[in-house]
């Protein structure tokens, strides 16, 4: 099979799903042995930027502690002017850039640390021409595990080419020549927020040198020339000479490159809060910072009085020497941003900002707290200088409501411009989806903010929680970002750093970078914690990468990725057990996941068909592309001896339907069904004899027996159900239960689950952007026949809906889709872009009149000529 023509039946059940998953240990393999894949690690492809003469370079010192920040500072004289100037910028951890005094961006985007990407420093488009110009960079090094950080070393790598007004041009790289401060507003060696946050941020301005990144800034004895570590500009920090006296980390550097930022800068935007909520006084029984520190119980009480005098846009509080005030905002939906404020204040005044995605505000309800600290210990501390001072914490955060906790400071505190830089990734592509359901309509935004929200840098599952890539979770997210957004080049990005995550015994991490993972190895060796390396995500992730190629027809993004998929099969075929299918119990480090609630006996039955369907289909689908046709046949010869054996362990003759829990079920009395189980199945015509209406019917029905699926993998269910034209029951889903999620109500977002509760670890954004995705594939049900779009197919499942427009991003061009009326009698309109043909097909009573196209179906099938816009009237027969 060729990379260009990958049949159309692959192709129409292939689209209909998306990710999940974990495992590891070994028996005995389903292939023959010519296919056992060699496990050495694939070496990177020659992407490497090499900004030499720039040298790594750091504060000098012989021991660098955890969440140490460093200043770095360059002067240049602009002869007659500076018209442009371009170059590069890496840096480990987080760095902020300024220049002239003026912010300028943030970075880098996560990476895993032996393949960082530098970001782009592009200054006169923002400055125009300058004289003078003045470089300050701060530099944040975690030194210790963070949700997006697994390992490092600290330094700064710097390269810029000017070129003058008069035409002559020079080049700033970093080296001995720049001077460094030790940043010790941020205490050096602070400790972590939480095991998958790095940095409790406690700030001091009092000890910050305002005006330090400004030209007429000089510098005094506390600033020092830089230190040059031993170390190629073509390699991370993690490969250089840089001491690491926490972990002791090395680096083989030939497995270790410096790359190219592969996706835009993102976006920053400023908006305020769009609430005052409510304010306070506290009466602390214990010390402030011992709570904070140690969250010690009945530390402090609420007491009666209003804090707070508001003139004009400022907030005027009175503070005395017993009590602290508590000032509580609101922000008209949930977005992710540094928040940030204005305060005039007495030396020494300290203001603990605290961040929550949802909250009821104190004496509106009876558990409503008076102190916002519930939430992964998420505070920043600021400790004022005398004046005025603007705040903002060095990293982002989640959430809708801001709450500042003031003390220590005896008098008038003026408190103004509460509000936050939202940080978004630059779409493409504005998504449009207009329905005519209110309902469906405020699920579908709630779908869009989500995206805003969690598919930044990294397509993750929740900022506020872990920023983690589970593909599992977050691969359904490629239905959206690419088709609805257009953001491909965000898509690759996510693939090439989750696979990066590919460990030495050939499965995935679950998530990738991400310090914990590593740690939960560790952890299962002494069997501390039931999580592993989710071997089910791994299986997804094959999905995903099938899905991005359906998508743009690109391999090129692929490349890299390909052998670790090929190393994933060896690892499947490794742990087949005796009774030829995939283990969920006893596997060592790894672990299968599947779904929350379910023991691992009983998801065995979802997993093994879920890998079959993805080595017959996703796995198989990519080696044809890449010209594996053996690969692709082996593939395709494990799916078979698996849907075999889950046949025979798992189907129920007599229910007509694959039984989670069949080989226990005389010991545990009643049967165990599961909807991941149910809609593999019937997606991928995986029920002995095409026998799938029982499975069908329970889907749409959910009697006691099904177990639902969380949030985000509730679109198996829902592409089972368009599969079968159940359109009713999917808007029934999103209109009810979708509908009802306090997230949609309160935030625009996509909770975690179902039932959330505020002022609690629930996470109101998530990734289960299911209502959207699912209006491009289900509903106007746009779908590629060919890799990149070249032929389509459009079949629509509109069922009650009386109007459905968006427009689908292709390789090709824009595809708009809009439909109104009823059944029947309904108006269709689909704009193709040149060279891209379509294929509409629709249910019986609703025809146009174009040409026949014969059918093994019951569906009617028409050509939709391409290049010009369709106008069809639909007649009911």
């Amino acid at each position: 099979m060729s990379r260009s023509s990958l049949s159309r039946r692959r192709f129409i059940q292939a689209g209909l799903v998306g990710g999940a998953g974990a495992a590891a240990s070994a028996h005995s393999a389903s292939t023959p042995p010519s296919f056992r894949m060699n496990l050495q690690e694939p070496a990177p492809l020659p992407k490497a930027l090499d900004l030499s003469p720039a040298r790594w370079i750091w504060y000098p010192c012989e021991r660098v502690l955890q969440n140490t920040v460093v200043m770095f500072r360059r002067h240049i004289a602009g002869r007659s002017g500076i018209r442009q100037a371009h170059g590069w910028l890496s840096a480990d951890s987080r760095y902020r850039l300024w220049i002239n005094g003026q912010f300028m961006q943030s970075g880098p985007a996560p990476a895993d640390p032996r393949w960082p990407e530098a970001d782009p420093v592009d200054i006169l488009d923002q400055f125009g021409a300058l004289a003078d110009l003045t470089i300050g960079v701060e530099v944040l090094y975690y030194g210790q595990g963070d949700g997006t950080w697994p390992t490092g070393k600290p330094g700064f790598l710097f390269k810029l080419d000017i070129e003058f007004l008069d035409g002559g041009k020079t080049q700033i790289v970093s080296d001995a020549g720049w001077s460094t401060r030790l940043a010790d507003s941020w205490q050096p060696g602070h400790y972590k927020r939480w095991y998958l946050r790095a940095f409790q941020e406690e700030f001091d301005a009092r000890r910050y040198p305002y005006g330090w990144s400004e030209s007429a800034y000089k510098p005094d004895d506390d600033w020092l020339p830089a230190q040059e570590f031993v170390g190629a500009a073509n390699t991370p920090a993690l490969a250089s000479s840089a001491p690491d006296y926490l972990f002791d980390s090395g680096g083989q550097r030939d497995n270790m490159q410096l790359r190219r930022r592969s996706i835009p800068l993102l976006h920053d935007s400023e908006m305020l809060a769009a609430t005052f909520s409510e304010s306070h006084y506290l009466s602390w029984r214990r010390p402030v910072r011992e709570y904070f520190d140690c969250l010690t119980p009945e530390a402090y009480q609420p007491i009666s009085g209003k804090p707070v005098a508001e003139k004009g846009d400022e907030l005027r509080v009175a503070l005395t020497r017993d009590k602290a005030a508590v000032l509580t905002f609101e922000f008209v939906e949930q977005i992710v941003g540094w928040p940030y404020f204005t305060i005039n204040a007495p030396a020494g005044t300290t203001v603990e900002l605290m961040v929550q995605e949802a909250h009821e505000p104190f004496g509106s309800t009876e558990r409503a707290p008076s102190l916002m600290n519930n939430k992964f210990n998420s505070w920043t501390r600021f400790i004022c200088r005398e004046g005025e001072t603007l705040f903002e914490p060095f990293d982002y955060e989640s959430f809708r409501w801001v709450q500042l906790h003031i003390h220590a400071g005896i008098g008038e505190v003026v408190i103004k411009n509460v509000g936050a830089r939202r940080r978004i990734y630059p779409w493409p592509q504005s998504p449009r989806v207009d329905v005519s359901s209110p309902r469906l309509q405020k699920v579908i935004d709630a779908a869009i903010n989500t995206m805003n929200n969690s598919a930044q840098d990294l397509i993750v599952d929740g900022m506020a929680r872990e920023r983690q890539q589970y593909s599992g979770d977050v691969g359904h997210m490629l239905h959206a970002s690419i088709p609805a957004f257009g953001a491909a080049e965000q898509a690759a990005r996510y693939l090439n750093t989750f696979s990066q995550g590919l460990t030495k015994g050939g499965y995935f991490m679950d998530c990738w970078p991400a310090y914990d993972r590593l740690n939960r190895i560790a952890q299962r060796q002494l069997d501390l914690s039931q999580w592993g390396p989710l071997i089910d995500h791994g299986v997804g992730f094959n999905f995903d990468c099938w899905h991005y190629y359906r998508y743009t027809g690109d391999l090129s993004a692929l490349e890299e990725v390909y052998p670790r998929l090929q190393r994933f099969f060896a690892f499947l075929q490794s742990i087949v057990g005796e009774d030829g299918l995939l283990p969920t119990e006893g596997l060592g480090i790894p672990v299968v996941w599947i779904e929350h609630g379910l023991s691992k006996k009983h998801v065995k039955c979802s997993f093994n068909l879920y890998t079959s369907a993805m080595l017959e289909h996703a796995f198989a689908g990519l080696a044809d592309a890449f010209g594996d046709a053996a690969l692709s046949a082996a593939a395709k010869t494990m799916a078979q001896r698996l849907l075999k054996n889950t046949v025979k362990t798992f189907w129920s003759p007599q229910r007509r339907l694959f039984v989670s829990n069949l080989p226990w079920l005389h010991q545990e009395g009643s049967i165990k069904l599961h909807d991941r189980t149910l809609a593999t199945a019937v997606l991928f015509d995986q029920c002995p004899g095409g026998r799938n209406a029982e499975s069908i019917r329970i889907l749409a029905e959910q009697p006691s027996e099904l177990h639902l699926s969380y949030p985000a993998n509730s679109g198996w269910r829902l592409w089972a159900l368009a599969k079968a034209r159940r359109g009713d029951k999917i808007l029934d889903e999103l209109e009810s239960r979708w509908y009802n999620m306090p997230s949609v109500l309160q935030n625009n977002t996509l909770g975690e689950w179902f039932e959330l509760q505020p002022d609690s670890h629930n996470q109101w954004c998530h990734a289960p952007v299911a209502p959207l995705y699912l209006a491009y594939m289900s509903l106007a049900g746009i779908q590629p026949l060919t890799p990149g779009f070249g032929r389509v197919e459009i079949r629509p499942l509109l069922d009650r809906l009386q109007r459905l427009a968006l427009s689908c991003w292709t390789p090709k061009g824009q595809i708009d889709f809009r439909s109104e009326g009823v059944f029947g009698n309904r108006r269709l309109q689909i704009s193709l872009p040149p060279d891209c043909t379509a294929e509409l097909v629709l249910p019986p009573g609703e025809v146009v009149p174009l040409k026949r196209v014969p059918s093994q179906d019951r569906l009617e099938r028409f050509e939709i000529a391409g290049g010009r816009a369709i106008d069809i009237k639909l007649k009911q027969i």
